[in-house]
This record gives structure tokens, C-alpha cells and sequence, in this order.
């Protein structure tokens, strides 16, 4: 039986009769990632949180600006399912909060009142808002009444719910890196496919370069050229400073594996045929040189997206990138600077925390693609 190249031929067999079925190169990837239990987990996962940080404002409670003085650095509310009398309630509920001040220490210590219940209301109309920026709403996932108050993740210095802002800070510091990577990857692919397949005088140089770039530290390089960044930029505007400032920096790795791949690719037969058919060079290279090492490239989408995210985190928390009022993980974690604040409030750094099941989601996804499209792995 002939097959097109890329496609496998899978044996079923059901009732002692032998069926065939064709399957192309992107059944068999998909086929083989979703026995990876662990990386498809981890797909499902940051599908979810992508979709919870473009929907930010409905899943969020509060806005990221919304204060409450009575909340200052506020501890995460509990959230009960039995009262104070052992009456259990199938709805989930929070206790009125109340502060009293310490005047040994002068620090606020917030109690529950268990004389004083609500429930905690889905699809509740609340603070209004702007879904994707258009659309015009009051409704939010889950909340309580006004008169109550619920902080998921506690609050911070100025009476913030950290939840809200953690969900608004995400679609930040996740579409930042998005951005950084599309360019980064496209320059890759476009100075490693021309030094890799015409070499001569334009190798040397785009190596040459290469080199000079990778020489220079990161983190300082970062610095160096967000403080070019003018300071009367709206958060949009550095939105995309940010971007570029990634990407300038983030396409030498790819770059230099792109390039040795093509070396090594462009004196086989079917590159040679293809010449002698008249394709174009930039066809050439796109059609049939660069799906020669797919896995790779794969590979390196999910494992550059954490480090575009890091990048824009280490950045905005050392007061060089976006900075507030534009909310991002970075900036978040600027208030747990101070040790002795983060001591008396460690839920100032779940951000961080954030910001590392984020990475490991990502890592463990590029492992389960690395695997699936590895032509060499068997079904």
C-alpha cells in the first residue's frame, strides 16, 4: 500500500479482520503527545490560564485598581462550607471581616465576625467594566454582596485585591512574551536560514554578530536597552518596547541551530531536486529544509516563551520595564522587595508563585512535544 510521505499506515483489528488506517504526520504527533499524561495536562492547564487572563476583568471579583482602606495587606479570606453552629451548607461562604488594631505592635489583625455570614454569588453584578476592551458589563464570575468583602488572595498596601491584579498582571506578562517570541522566532528563522544555506561573507558576518550578542550578559543587556524606553510612554507604548527589547537578544540561539541544520540538510537529493525543478531558494528553505528538524523548532516555541516571561518579569520587577499603574507579574512582585513586609505578608508573593507553575507548565509541554514529534520515537 503507497502512503504519502509523513503518514503511517496503523493496524486495527476487530472481529479477526485487519483494517488500515492512514494517519498523517500531524495524527501521528498529536497521537503520541496525548500519551504523554503530564504534558497534556500541562496543555490543558495554561489553555485554561490563557483563557482566564484574556477574560481577566469577568473572572476577576475586583478591578486592579479597585482600593479598600479598611483592607490594608488584608491575609486571604477563608472560605467555609460549615458554620459557626456545624450546620453544613452546600453553597460555599465567607464571614463578615473585621480589624482590630494590636497597640502592643500597632498592626491590624482582621478576624472573622461568625455572627455575620454571606454566600459566595455566581454571574454577581458588581464593579463595571470593559470585556476585551469593547463590551460594555457589570458581571463578574463569582463575588460577594457590597456590604462583604472577599479577597482570595489577600490585599496588598493600598487595599487591592492581589486576585484581581494577579489575573489582569498575567494577560501582561503572558502576551508580552507571545509578542517577544514571534519576533524573536521570525528573526531566527530568517538570519540562520540565510547564513546556514548561502554561507560565504553573510555567515561570517550574521555569526560574527551572533557572537557579540551572546558575549554580552543578559540581564545588563536587558537594562541597557529598556532604559531606552522614554518615560512619557503609555503602558501600550511600553508594552511593545518591552517586546522588542526581548526579542533583540532572544533569536541568536535559534538562529545558530537553524543555521548548522541547514548546513548539514542542504546537500541532500531532495534539495538538489528541488533545485533542478526551478524552485525558488526562500521556497526551498521553507518547504523543505526547515520541516526537516520540526521537533526543534517545536521545542524551542514552548521553552522561549517562559524565558520571554521571566525576561519581562526580572525587568518590570527591577523598576526597568512596564511599570504602575500598568499591572504585570513584574510589578506585582515589586511590593515583596522588602523582606520584612514579605515576612509579616507572604501572600505578596504568590505572583512569583505564579510566575513558576507557569514556567514548569511550559517546560514540562516542550518535553511532551520534543517526544511526539521525534520521528525516531515509535507510536
Amino acid at each position: 500500500m503507497a502512503t504519502e510521505p509523513g503518514s503511517a499506515v496503523s493496524h486495527l483489528r476487530a472481529d479477526d479482520t485487519l483494517h488500515y488506517q492512514i494517519l498523517s504526520q500531524r495524527q501521528l504527533i498529536w497521537r503520541k503527545f496525548r500519551r504523554h499524561r503530564v504534558a497534556y495536562f500541562c496543555l490543558v492547564f495554561l489553555c485554561l490560564f490563557y483563557l482566564l487572563a484574556i477574560f481577566a476583568e469577568f473572572f476577576a471579583p475586583y478591578g486592579a485598581f479597585t482600593r479598600d482602606t479598611n483592607f490594608l495587606y488584608a491575609p486571604p479570606t477563608p472560605i467555609h462550607f460549615v458554620d459557626a453552629d456545624g450546620v453544613f451548607h452546600v453553597r460555599p461562604f465567607v464571614y463578615k471581616i473585621t480589624n482590630e488594631l494590636d497597640l502592643e505592635t500597632f498592626q491590624r489583625h482582621y478576624v472573622e465576625d461568625k455572627d455575620e455570614l454571606f454566600f459566595i454569588e455566581f454571574f454577581i453584578r458588581a464593579e463595571p467594566y470593559r470585556l476585551l476592551g469593547f463590551i460594555e458589563t457589570d458581571i463578574h464570575f463569582f463575588g460577594v454582596p457590597e456590604e462583604a468583602a472577599f479577597f482570595l488572595a489577600g490585599t496588598d498596601g493600598l487595599g487591592r485585591d492581589l486576585f484581581s491584579r494577579m489575573l489582569l498582571g498575567a494577560r501582561t506578562s503572558l502576551f508580552v512574551g507571545l509578542l517577544g517570541l514571534a519576533i524573536g522566532f521570525v528573526l531566527g528563522l530568517i538570519f540562520g536560514g540565510i547564513s546556514g544555506y548561502y554561507g560565504g561573507s553573510a555567515d561570517m558576518l550574521i555569526q560574527r554578530m551572533i557572537e557579540f550578542l551572546q558575549s554580552l550578559p543578559t540581564l545588563p543587556l536587558w537594562m541597557a536597552l529598556s532604559a531606552l524606553v522614554p518615560p512619557d510612554w503609555t503602558p501600550i507604548q511600553v508594552y511593545f518596547g518591552i517586546s522588542l527589547v526581548l526579542a533583540s537578544v532572544g533569536w541568536t540561539g535559534l538562529a545558530r541551530v537553524v543555521r548548522g541544520k541547514l548546513i548539514s540538510l542542504r546537500e541532500e537529493d531532495y534539495v538538489l531536486a528541488a533545485k533542478l525543478a526551478g524552485l525558488k531558494e526562500h521556497a526551498i528553505i521553507m518547504r523543505h529544509l526547515l520541516p526537516g528538524f520540526l521537533s526543534y523548532l517545536i521545542v524551542h516555541l514552548t521553552l522561549a516563551i517562559p524565558h520571554m516571561i521571566l525576561g519581562e518579569t526580572a525587568l518590570s520587577f527591577l523598576g526597568l520595564g512596564i511599570q504602575p499603574p500598568a499591572v504585570s507579574l513584574g510589578t506585582l512582585l515589586q511590593d515583596s522587595q522588602n523582606v520584612q513586609t514579605v515576612t509579616i505578608n507572604p501572600w505578596l508573593l504568590y505572583p512569583g508563585a505564579v510566575v513558576v507553575v507557569i514556567v514548569i507548565a511550559f517546560n514540562f509541554l516542550g518535553d511532551g512535544l520534543r517526544d511526539a514529534a521525534d520521528p525516531y520515537k515509535h507510536i
